[in-house]
Formats: structure tokens, sequence, C-alpha cells
């Protein structure tokens, strides 16, 4: 393809051949980029626009062609239809004609091309379509005179590749999820839902970043705007609960508004609409985690429950006396009390795996706490003490070989770093919907299917029933057996949208920034006469816990409290923990997405003052 260039410099087609794809992108990349552009179809050419809907863009009148009337609220719905009404062509609903249209994007005469190139590059396919758009400077700095045309969705600065997690952002903005109302019931439910046309509602807003933007982040936290004894909010108590973007707010809100009814026992619209948006979000951790299957998720109340729930549903039914439960020191109470009980009630015995200076837990020393005996074996993924990373894909292998079933307490690590439970081949899973900027209240099992379906239930009542007679009841499959009782249907929708949020923006760009954040803590807290600190293992997330030896722990937290620093500073129920390094309570300044190096300098000098009065 061959391309002219107007007086304005913009690249303009001249012609429909393929287009030069750029020597630095291989096929791969651009197949990549070609499926985030134009949905998953990489290869497969656009049709006829009259086939699909796509209008003819050559023969648009501009002057027809405008955003929405500002009056026109939010409640009005994008209009789909003849070329004079659409106002945008979203790229990424190719494959959906119906859904071209959005109230909420640049207009056509926004894009940096004209509408002959576009509707070219459009029919000739994604790659096509790739490939103009980098031409066309989307994906490579541009003249400062280009630069001034471009809409403020878009940015100019170099595509750097290595930073992203293999799923780029997409070029055009999109304001809301278009939700599938659910036209038959799920399998195994007692009720028919009535079929419904289909809804625009929030969603996490399209992370239209190049880079990882830390400001950018910080402005989806209205909460980070407080001010706190008159000084702005440095939240650096993550580990304990994580704030909640714009995006998670605004759809609990819409779900409440619009969609709010008990799920799974109705005829009538509202419960298909809460249905479908609850089923929605199981979908969506499912995916977030990498489970094989919606059914493999529960929705419980976070992990504390989910803990508790394999202990006693599959440990009651598979742990005998004199079998071995194996937990490491630096458990959280959540993932030691519950195995206190099971092992009470069987006769079983819990052993531990020690941890070293640093705080880090041994391979070696793991796979010398086996034995014969071995059954079960629970593990922190990331110790909300001190923050040490343990490797627990090789330990669920060592586990697996000495023929024990393996869980994982993932509460610390899904929101630091990308988690794949198929690939970890763990046989349970479990988070906190809090911890990763979701709602409190919910949270997330994860269990192989094999496993959950030969698990009893745990609690019994309403949902979890297949029939029940006063002489017998009979049991849903899976999730539905362990979801007994109203469950929590706001905060499982608010959670699958926490889950959306943080998978637009790339998990591996947020464990990127919060890995150069916490060396940069690290250093500089390190570098403070009077403060020690406590966990130094080389594989570390979130975490920098440290004592001082003139200040308790808890004064210290209220110091930092005073100059608008919220940090945790106690045991952090993780006792153990702090026996095994003689403390009773450490300062625990934790990490997140949206925290700067800039807080870091505030944490450090109010650190210094207090220790220098």
């Amino acid at each position: 393809m061959t391309t002219n260039k107007d007086a304005s410099g913009e690249a303009h087609s001249a012609g429909v051949e393929s287009p030069e794809i750029p020597g630095a992108i291989d096929g791969g990349v651009l197949d990549r980029i070609a499926a985030n552009l134009l949905g998953a179809i990489p290869g497969i050419a656009v049709p006829d626009p009259s086939a699909v809907g796509i209008p003819d863009l050559a023969g648009i009148d501009r002057s027809s062609v405008s955003d929405p009337s500002p009056d026109a609220g939010a409640s009005s719905a994008p209009t789909v239809g003849g070329p004079a009404t659409i106002n945008r062509i979203d790229a990424a609903r190719i494959g959906n004609p119906t859904r071209l249209a959005s109230s909420s994007a640049p207009p056509i005469s926004a894009l940096p091309f004209d509408d002959s190139s576009l509707r070219q590059a459009l029919l000739g396919g994604p790659k096509a379509f790739a490939a103009a758009a980098f031409q066309s400077g989307l994906s490579a700095p541009l003249e400062a005179e280009a630069n001034s045309k471009l809409p403020p969705h878009f940015t100019t600065a170099p595509l750097d590749l290595e930073i992203l997690d293999g799923s780029l952002p997409r070029l055009f903005d999109e304001s809301g999820i278009y939700a599938r109302e659910s036209t038959n019931a799920p399998a195994g439910y007692y009720f028919l839902n009535p079929e419904l046309p289909a809804r625009q509602v929030p969603g996490a807003p399209a992370q239209l970043r190049r880079i990882f933007d830390v400001n950018d982040i910080r402005r989806d936290f209205p909460i980070l705007q407080e001010s706190v004894h008159g000084r702005q909010l440095v939240w650096l108590d993550n580990a304990a609960t994580t704030q909640k973007p714009k995006a998670v707010i605004d759809r609990l809100v819409y779900y409440y508004e619009h969609e709010y009814s008990n799920v799974h026992r109705g005829a009538h619209t509202l419960a298909a609409r809460s249905t479908q948006a609850y089923e929605d979000a199981r979908e969506k951790l499912q995916r977030f985690i990498g489970a094989g299957s919606p059914d493999e998720i529960v929705f419980v109340r976070g992990t504390t429950e989910a803990i508790n729930l394999v202990a006693n549903s599959f440990g009651r039914r598979h742990l005998t006396a004199g079998d071995e439960i194996v937990v490491s020191t630096l458990e959280h109470h959540s993932n030691i009390v519950p195995w206190q009980f099971l092992a009470k009630q069987v006769g079983a015995v819990i052993r531990v795996v020690p941890v070293t200076d640093r705080g880090e837990v041994l391979l070696s020393d793991f796979e010398r706490t086996l034995s014969p005996r071995t059954r079960f074996v629970a593990l922190t993924h990331v110790s909300n003490a001190l923050g040490t990373i343990l490797p627990v894909a090789e330990m669920i292998q060592i586990a697996h070989r000495h023929g024990a079933h393996i869980l994982v307490d993932g509460a610390q690590a899904v929101s630091h770093f990308p988690v794949n439970v198929q690939e970890l081949d763990a046989d349970f899973y479990v988070l906190s919907g809090h911890k990763m900027f979701g709602p409190s209240a919910i949270g997330v099992l994860y269990g192989k299917k094999a496993l959950l379906n030969e698990m009893p239930p745990w609690q019994g009542g309403g949902n979890m029933i297949q029939r029940v007679t006063f002489e017998n009841s009979t049991f849903a499959d899976p999730p539905a057996r362990f979801e007994a009782g109203t469950a929590a249907l706001g905060p499982a929708v608010g959670l699958g949208a926490a889950a959306e949020y943080l998978e637009r923006i790339g998990m591996h760009n947020v464990a990127a920034h919060e890995h150069e954040l916490l060396a940069y803590a690290t250093d500089a807290l390190r570098r403070i006469p009077g403060v020690r600190l406590i966990g130094t293992a080389p594989e570390k997330a979130s975490v920098v816990s440290f004592v001082t030896d003139e200040i308790p722990a808890e004064q210290m937290g209220k110091i930092l409290d005073e100059e608008g620093i919220a940090v945790r500073a106690g045991h952090h129920c993780a006792q153990p923990t702090m026996d095994r390094f003689g403390l009773e309570a450490t300062v625990r300044p934790s990490l997140a997405l949206y925290n700067t190096h800039e807080e870091i300098d505030r944490l450090a000098r109010a650190v210094r003052r207090a220790l220098h009065r």
C-alpha cells in the first residue's frame, strides 16, 4: 500500500492493497494488536459493510456526524442505524454490527486518518487496520502538528511491547460493557428467565495507556483526594484492604438502581438482569485467575470463609486420625485456625514449615516437612506480614508428588501480579475481593472441578438443592452446592468489575510498577537510623514491615496518621510470624498500584521526624 501526505502531513491510503507492515513488527505481534482492535478474528477479512451494518464512510455527510448533545444525559442509548446517526466506528466491536455506535467516543472527524482510508483499512481485515493504525501514527510518535489534532483518548508515546501483558490496550474508548441478558435459565436452576434486550451497563474504563501512568491511575480512585488531619491522604494500608476505583463504585450504583433482585429464583425481568450480572461476574473471575470453567468459581464471603469451606467439606471427607496437615510459619490466622479445628475433630496432626531470618520459606525445608502421612498442605502465596512470595508453583509439584492436596491463600497475591491457577496446578486457590479493589464481604474459592464435584455441601439452605423432602434432600452441582442462601449479590458484581479493571490495566504492568516502588521504599526506610526492616527475602511483594528501638509500633502508627499517612501497626493476624522474629508488632506500610514515589518520600520524612524529635 502506498501513502500520500496532504499539506498537514497526515498519511492517506492510495490504494486497497495490503498495507506494508513496519519492519519492527512481526506477524505475531501484529496479530495481537489486530485482535485487540477488531476482536478475536485475526486473519479474517471483514465482510462487505452492507452485510454487517458498517456504514459506507465515504458517503457520510460530515455535517451529520457529531457527538451526542450534552443535554442527552446518561440515559441516552447509543443509536444504531443509518450513516447519518453513526458517530464513531468501534473497531473493537466489528464482530457485532449492532454495537458499532457509542455516545462516549470521539467522532470520526477526530480520527487521525480520513474516512476513505479508514474504510479501506477496515474492509482489508485486522492486519490491514493494524498496519494502517501504525502508519497513521497511533502507535508511534507523531509530528507536533499532527499531535495537536489527536483527540484526548489517544496517546503518542512509543509502544513498548515488553512492558505490556500481551493484551494490548484498545485504541478506542468504551464507556460501558454491553451486557448479554440470559434468554434461558442456567442448567440446574429452578426458574425461567424472560428474554431481555441487550443493555449497556457501566464497566471499567478502557485503560488507553502505552505505559503505566500512576497519576492517571490515581484519578480513578476518588478517596485518594481525601484529607486527613489537614493533609492529603497517603493510603499505605493496602495489605489490610484496598481502595475502590470509580469503575467499581459506578458498577455497584448501576446494579442497585437498575438490576437488583434475588437471583436464580424468579421469572421476572429484574431477576433475569440480576442473575446475568451475578453469573457474568463469575465468568470475569474465572478469566482473571485462569480457571478452566465458571463452575470452578465459588462465591464466598472472603478468604476466611473459603478456607473454612475446604476444611469442613474436603477435609472432613478425606482426613482421618494420624494424617498430617502442613502449613508455613508465615500463615495468616485464617489459614491456621480452620486447620486446627479440623485436626482436633478428626485427630490429624499439624506440621509447620520453618522460615529463615530473612523471612524465606526454603523448598528444602518444605520437602523435609512432608512425610508419607501428609494429606493436605495449606500455604500463603504472599505473606501479609512480611511480603515474602512463596515458591508455590514448585511447592505444589512437591506436594502432589507426595500424594497431598494443596490450598493456596492468594489474598495478598492477586492484586499484585498475574496468577493463573491452572498453570500453578493448585487444587484450591482462595482470595478476598476487598484486597483487590472490590467490595468487602465477597471472595472466591477456586477448586478443581473434579474435587468440587466430590465434596459434600458445607451449609444447607436455599439455592444449593435439587430436591427437598422431609425424608431426604439432594443437592445442586457446584458451584451452587456451596452457595447456600442469598448470595452477596452486589459485592459479587462489584468484584467482577474490579477484576475487569485490573485486566484492562494489565497485571504485568501492575507488578512492574509495584516492584520498582517496593525497592524504592525498602531503600528509603533502610537509610533511616533506628529503623530495622523485618522480612528481607529477595522475592517480595507489596509489604515493607519495620520496627524501631525508640517508638513502639502502635505509637508510630498514630504519629504517621497525624501526618495523613495510613499504615497498619500490630501483629497483622500473623502472631506465629511475629513470634518467630521475637516481636509483638511491626509497622507495616503496604503498597498498591496507585502509590507513588512521592508518598514513599512523605513516609520516610515522617518516620525521620518521629525518631529525631
